[in-house]
């Protein structure tokens, strides 16, 4: 069973309160899901991110495929079972693979540029490490060199062994590099696959999220929501990169949301840098997934109500506060900043596990913030 109801929708901006409901619990939006690329938080067993007030996972379908595979991971009862994850579950589809195994690797850079490039991605170009065509997408495994082929109805197979609640439609992630003619061409291919995706899906009990693309255009932009919005998807994923700010971001946010049925969830792919989830949380967005409180904390970096807390610099070591007094979390209750500090700096492993643990508690309890102020009318 699955379904969406907005249960508010904000007088003030364009947030929304809401209730996705899945087989295997119900998730309150608006929410941040963390991400298990490999069916796993890393340096996390699945009952602490329970514990961090995660309700939502996403899980990497080219990863998985890779290894263990997913007959393997079928024959363990499914990724839920596999991983002993008792709450909803999410899956991409590779596309964001085809971006970051392809141009991103390539030219070094991520799907939103930090510093301005004078590389340009046209029509008819091609990365070196993989072959985009209209049939799908030819890789060459990055642990064995051996050839992968994905297409929208081998990633929805992968995706339906997997059996993860929400699956997402096989796309095209073009770079922020693409000029308006390459993009364009994209778009179309992920409209074509859009539709392969869901005569592929026919026979599968899980829901199935199209992805709207378009990137820094907002003419594309449009078109794929309006093109995407009309196709018989659960929910949509809003893709790719957006533009060279935060404000272009929200506004072209705004922009899609316009184009899609109202009444169904909106999934923001790969954002939610803290300052980030405000905004886009006004913008209308339901749920957002991104790898930054687990990648930080993983290098020592501690989020909280007073900004990030680079805990490798020995200035903390004789800290005896807590890493966020407002916080609730067990790290925050039990280790004082110093000895935190220590462990990093030491590379204790342990230290890996209590940031992670911290952060994406941090990083959930705004997400319940920003709910609650919704619920009071005050966002």
């Amino acid at each position: 069973m699955f379904g969406f109801s907005v249960i508010k929708n904000s007088k003030k901006s364009h947030a929304r309160l809401g209730l996705l409901e899945t087989p295997h619990g119900t998730v309150e939006t608006p929410a941040f899901v963390p991400v298990a690329t490999q069916a796993a938080v890393k340096v996390l067993t699945e009952k602490e991110a329970e514990e961090t007030g995660s309700q939502l996972l996403i899980c990497n379908t080219y990863h998985l495929h890779l290894r263990p595979g997913e007959k393997v991971v079928k024959k363990h009862g499914g990724l839920h079972a596999f991983m002993q994850w008792k709450r909803p579950l999410m899956t991409d589809s590779g596309g964001f693979q085809v971006f970051s195994l392809g141009f991103g690797r390539e030219h070094g850079m991520g799907k939103i540029l930090k510093e301005k490039s004078d590389i340009s991605v046209t029509d008819g170009d091609q990365p070196a490490k993989l072959k985009i065509t209209d049939d799908g997408v030819l890789f060459r495994s990055h642990i064995d060199g051996r050839e992968l082929f994905l297409n929208p109805r081998e990633s929805l197979r992968i995706q339906g062994a997997l059996g993860a609640d929400i699956m997402i439609a096989f796309d095209e992630c073009p770079p922020p590099t693409a000029d308006y003619a390459y993009v364009k061409t994209s778009l179309a291919r992920t409209h074509r696959w859009a539709k392969e995706s869901l005569d592929a899906k026919r026979s599968m009990r899980q829901a199935l999220y199209g992805v709207v693309q378009g990137g820094r255009f907002q003419d594309l932009r449009e078109e794929s929501a309006r093109f995407i919005g009309k196709l018989g998807f659960e929910g949509f994923a809003i893709g790719g990169e957006f533009g060279a700010s935060k404000r272009a971001m929200t506004r072209m946010l705004r922009v899609v949301f316009m184009s899609l049925p109202p009444k169904k969830p909106r999934h923001l792919l790969g954002i939610g840098h803290p300052e980030d989830i405000l905004p886009i949380i006004k913008s209308g967005v339901d749920t957002f997934d991104c790898i930054v409180p687990t990648h930080y904390g993983r290098r020592g970096i501690a989020f909280t109500s007073e900004g990030k807390l680079n805990l490798a610099r020995s200035m903390f070591l004789e800290d005896k506060q807590p890493l966020d007094a407002s916080c609730e979390c067990f790290v925050c209750g039990t280790y004082a900043r110093g000895y935190l500090a220590h462990l990093v700096r030491a590379r204790e492993i342990t230290a890996l596990r209590l940031l992670t643990f911290h952060n994406l508690h941090f990083f959930n309890a705004f997400a319940a913030g920003i709910r609650a102020r919704i619920r009071e009318g005050k966002i």
